[in-house]
């Protein structure tokens, strides 16, 4: 296969390798990635060449480097794709798409649509409007903590999932039986965690949704790619035959069959379609046995992490 044109990938963890690996089966190269420092999954690799610049997954470090990596490209031969493989870089190439884009092509949504996705709580306010299915969802508040507010409020019974709304905030909040997602069966374990929490350094939004029986059979993952005319091109079902069981990893996957349903990817590509989206999208899916529908938790705003299996 012909290559017409130079990826370079933002970051160094098991996603960057995957889509390394991806270009290098298909066109036979090196891909050159930008990261804030050496991560495993990409250190010792002979397809990957990371260029560290400290401190490059924040501003002012990322916009710098990037200003000298657009004076070096400014000539290049072919269009050079910058492919973000964690959100912190999606969200920073979202924020300078405008001065990216003058020298390279940026296959993400504007800013001020990344912002509404990312947030799981104006993720399903969007999902609502534009009819896609979510378990049913309570946003807990720090506030609602101090008064005990959200034990009183719940609209759906036991057993619950309780996740953090942010999670980058999440990672600075340390406390034993930590996990990435908590299945909770009463209200007096509910009130523990939400307490740990909240007095272990975590003040932003928690979602409390529906636990939606079933094992990881029942779990569905999506990837699709929405075009500059924000018209989907591609989509992939992908039914996880197994997830990663340990607490910091919940709900990554590490073992995918490939599937095909049409009446999920008309709901994909209507949602798509409908928010005017572009580049890379990845979404975390559940069958619901109880009104045989499809529920959707999440939209990540680039290509899943296990894209490559």
């Amino acid at each position: 296969m012909q290559k017409k044109f130079t990826p370079i990938l933002l970051g160094s963890d098991i996603n960057v390798y995957g889509m390394a690996r991806s270009f290098h089966e298909a066109y036979g190269i090196k891909v050159k990635t930008l990261a804030a420092g050496h991560l495993a999954a990409t250190r010792y690799s002979k397809i990957v060449d990371v260029e560290v610049h400290p401190g490059f997954e924040d501003d002012p470090t990322f916009i710098n480097v990037m200003r000298s990596k657009m004076i070096e490209y400014q000539d290049h031969s072919e269009p050079v794709i910058l492919i973000a493989c964690g959100d912190g870089y999606v969200e920073l190439l979202a924020k300078h798409k405008d001065e990216l884009s003058a020298t390279f092509v940026i296959p993400y949504v504007d800013y001020d649509l990344l912002e509404k996705l990312i947030s799981k709580e104006n993720f399903y306010k969007i999902a609502d409007k534009y009819g896609l299915p979510y378990p049913k969802t309570q946003i807990i508040k720090i506030t609602d903590y101090q008064t005990d507010d959200y034990l009183k409020c719940m609209s759906f019974g036991f057993p619950v999932a309780l996740k953090p709304e942010d999670p980058v905030s999440w990672l600075d909040c340390r406390f034993e039986g930590r996990k990435k997602a908590f299945t909770i069966h009463d209200a007096a374990e509910l009130k523990d965690i939400v307490t740990k929490i909240y007095t272990h350094g975590y003040k932003e939004d928690l979602i409390l949704q529906d636990f939606i029986p079933g094992d990881d059979s029942k779990m569905r993952v999506l990837n699709a790619y929405v075009d500059k005319n924000h018209k989907v091109k591609m989509m992939c079902l992908g039914h996880p035959l197994l997830e990663d069981p340990t607490p910091q990893s919940i709900g990554n996957y590490v073992a995918i069959l490939p599937e095909y349903n049409l009446n999920l990817y008309n709901t994909v590509k209507t949602f798509l379609e409908k928010i005017n989206y572009v580049g890379m999208a990845n979404f975390d899916i559940k069958y619901d046995e109880r009104d045989h529908e499809y529920k959707f938790f999440e939209i990540n705003v680039r290509q899943g992490r296990s894209s490559f299996m």
